[in-house]
Order: C-alpha cells, then structure tokens, then sequence
C-alpha cells in the first residue's frame, strides 16, 4: 500500500506545482493587462470618447502636446550662444540663431533675387532644432490635454547642445544636459502612457552625433539616443546613424528659402522652371585630400577637364561657398549638379541644388535613397541620377558622357519633377503661416503622427493576443 500512496503524493505534489505556475503566469499577464489597459488603451478611449462628436474636426489624428520643458533645455543654451565659437572649428552661432532661427536676412547686390524679403536667409545648416520648434509654436493642431495628443513634442534643442560642449570638455560635461532630460521625461505621466513611443525630438545633426558609444572616436557627440529615455523616443535627424533604423527618421537640411506664403512658394516655382540652364554640370564643395577613398578628388579632376561644368570650390580659407548667391546662382544655371559624399553620407547641398531646380547626381544609395523617405520620392529615377562611386574611384566612367546620353524629354521630366518636390524640402518662416501648401515640417509631423499611431495598433494587437491568452486560462474580462 506505500508504493500506491507514494505515487498519488508525487503526482498531486506534481499538480500543485503546475497548478502555482499557472497561477504566477496568470498574475504577471494579468498585471500586463492591466498596465495596457490603464495606459494606451485608456488614452485611446479617451482621445475617441471627445473626438467621437466631432467628426468635422480638422485637427483629428493631428494633435500634438508639447512638453513645456524647463529653459535649460532650449532657450537658455541659445542665450549661450557665443559659447559655441571656436578659433578654427565652429563659427559663432549668435548670428545664424537670428529671426526665428533662420540667420540673418540677405542682401542681394547683383540681382536682387536672394534677399531676406524675398525670403532669403544666410541660414547655418545645423539650425533646424530652433526653426522646428518655432514652427511648431504655430501649428494649427497643438493641444494642453496631452490624453488627446496623437503625438509628443520635446523641444530640446539636441544640436546645439552637442556644439557648446563638443570641444575641450569631457564625456559626462557633453552628456549632462541629456542625462538631466531624460530623468526629467521619464518622471512625467506623458511618458508612461507609452512608455516614450509617442515622443519625438529634433537633433539637427547626424545621428551618428548622438551615439557616441556607436562611434570609433569614444569623444565624438552625446549618447544622447543610446540611454535610457532617449532610445525611446524618436528623432528627426539630417542623417540617421544607420540604414535601416526604426527610431531615426531623417528630413532635409534647412536651406536658404524660408517662404512666408503659398505664392511665395508658387512664385520660386515659376522662376527656377523659365531659367535657362548654360552649363550641363555644377559642383559645389572642397576636396578630401586626407581620405584616399573619397571620390571628390576624382569628380573635382573631371569637372576641371570638362568645358560644360562649373565648379565652386570650397577650399580651406575660402569665403565663397559662405556666400548663399554664389551657390544658388551656380545652381539655377546648372542641369545637373553633382552630390557626392563628404564628410557623411548626405549633404544640405543637395537640397539647395534641388530648391533650385537642379538635378541631383548622387554616388551613393545612402546619400538621398535609403532615407528621407516622407520628403522625396520612392522611385528615384523621376527626380536624380545615380552613378556609382565605384565606377568614378576606378575611373571607369566620363560623368560627362553618362549626362549627355540622358534624352532632353526625360531631363524635362525630371526637372518638373524636382521643381514639384520644393515645398516639401523648404522649411517655411516660422513667423508666417502656408496656407495649402505643405512643407518639409508638415511633411514630418505627419510622418511622425503616423508612425505614433502603428505602434499605438500594435500595442492594441498585442494586447488582443494577451486578453486571448488570459481566456485560455480561463479569465475574461468584466
């Protein structure tokens, strides 16, 4: 009688145990649920319970709340601007901080086309943390109920952070602002609505300035993107810091147009579209003598060889490429205008030959291919040609040759194209308002709010899937 007893005692102790694991897993979902529901479920019910009765509401699934962060953050590190001058390295930013970010206004004196009243502003090419912000600050859509935002603006400037302390300053000086940024986000209930995954920030830099622990140079940048709180959320950047990358979406460089209404826009439109276009071929940009595999040299070698390009250099002490009337005129006489790498991938170059309705010609699929996805089109041969930089490093191809061979009916294909493209790649005066049209901040706000609104699906799904699980242990919801 022991041998039957013994077994019964085994195997009900067996059950039991079963029995408790079912038990800890029920209760660890059932907190998960819980979590879920009190959270992004609760926001989403909320945001349809008001929304629901307002059908004709124009603002519907475009609100954004802006976290009213403390002045360290933005205004106060613009208040230092001066501290970003360098002898050699980094200009004085006071100047290029002036009217909402844009610089200082121009002053044509050869043609008076590029002129601050025309829209025209000496405008730095890492501004884009005060113009965004400033834009923002006229969005049509911003809301005080954060529960109804379909997205989470934080205003940190993150470039111009990177610039104060970039030079001569340790790892925890460079990294401070940051730190004190994200222990503050994390504290607020904004942020455990979704944990982060509704916010976005503007670096107007590469990513690769905000991943220092990424980078080969351990004292290059913030890790800004790499802590905790910053890796959450996502990031407007001018170049992400890898191909694919699923927190880091890029948008164009700010150039030197800042229309103030549609038909500022409509009127540039018409301008670039009637020029005519004297030279086949332009560059803008230095050589990269200290970096043997970088095609400048090559393209520079050519351009000089050729009687159909002109060439703006930009060497070491030369002022004209800081000269914006120099650079947009080479462009609006140029068909196409060469983009090759410089010191990254991308160039805010490019975008200033396309404001001008010239043709890109890129080297290199990350250039303008696999990013800026919101803001040019999928299909990349309507609106540029690409050469590989393979092909000019081994000199085995005349850029020459490969432009000539392009049919004159599909080089007015493409110019049309790149002339529609413009709204989508100027950033408007943020102290004036479009009216229809959208630029490159409309067209990244809605990118954003879209992609806010996919992770709020699937935490949904994911949610389904957990009330599905709970049923199958035999718990339903009330």
């Amino acid at each position: 009688m022991k041998g039957p007893d013994k077994r019964s005692s085994t195997q009900a102790s067996a059950a039991f145990q079963s029995l408790r694991l079912v038990f800890v897993l029920a209760t660890v979902m059932w907190a998960s649920f819980l979590y879920y529901h009190f959270t992004v479920l609760s926001a989403g019910a909320r945001r349809a319970t008001v929304l629901d009765g307002a059908s004709a509401d124009p603002c519907r699934g475009r609100y954004v709340y802006v976290h009213d962060l403390p002045p360290r953050f933005n205004a106060d590190i613009l208040r230092g601007c001066q501290n970003t001058s360098d002898q050699y390295r980094w200009p004085d930013m006071c100047g290029f901080i002036s009217n909402a970010g844009l610089g200082r206004a121009l002053a044509d004196p050869l043609d008076g086309d590029f002129t601050g009243e025309n829209g025209w502003y000496g405008t730095h090419q890492f501004a884009l943390d005060a113009i965004f912000h400033n834009r923002m600050r006229q969005y049509e859509c911003l809301t005080t109920h954060s529960a109804l935002a379909n997205a989470v603006f934080v205003p940190f400037y993150a470039g111009f952070d990177f610039v104060r302390y970039h030079w001569g300053y340790d790892n925890a000086t460079r990294d401070a602002a940051s730190v004190e940024l994200t222990d503050w986000l994390m504290r607020r209930p904004e942020w455990a609505r979704m944990g982060g995954r509704d916010h976005f920030l503007v670096a107007g830099r590469t990513g690769f300035d905000f991943r220092r622990s990424n980078n080969m140079n351990p004292s290059w940048g913030t890790d800004l993107l790499n802590m905790p709180g910053g890796r959450e959320m996502s990031v407007l950047v001018l170049e992400v810091s890898r191909v694919p990358h699923s927190r880091e979406y890029a948008v164009p460089y700010p150039t030197y147009f800042h229309p103030r209404s549609d038909a500022d826009v409509r009127r540039w439109q018409d301008r670039v579209r009637g020029l005519e276009r004297r030279s086949l071929i332009a560059f803008v940009g230095a050589p990269r003598p200290d970096n043997p595999y970088n095609i400048r040299q090559q393209i520079i070698a050519q351009c000089e060889a050729s009687d159909v390009c002109r060439l703006l250099g930009c060497g070491f002490g030369t002022s004209q490429c800081h000269t914006p009337g120099n650079i947009m005129r080479l462009f609006q006489r140029a068909t196409f205008c060469l983009q090759p790498p410089g010191d990254s991938y991308t160039r805010r170059s490019a975008f200033d030959s396309m404001v001008a309705g010239c043709i890109p010609v890129f080297f290199h699929p990350v250039s303008a291919y696999l990013q800026y996805w919101w803001h040019l089109p999928v299909h990349h041969e309507t609106y540029s040609v690409f050469i590989p930089e393979d092909d000019v490093r081994s000199r085995n191809v005349s850029i020459e040759a490969v432009l000539r061979a392009i049919p004159p009916e599909t080089v007015e294909r493409m110019r049309d194209e790149v002339i529609k493209m413009i709204p989508r790649l100027v950033y408007a005066d943020p102290r004036s308002k479009l009216e229809t049209v959208k630029d490159a901040f409309d067209v990244a706000v809605e990118g954003i709010i879209d992609k806010v609104a996919r992770a709020r699906a699937e935490a949904a799904a994911d949610e389904s899937s957990f009330s599905h699980a709970m049923e199958m242990f035999g718990f339903r919801r009330k």
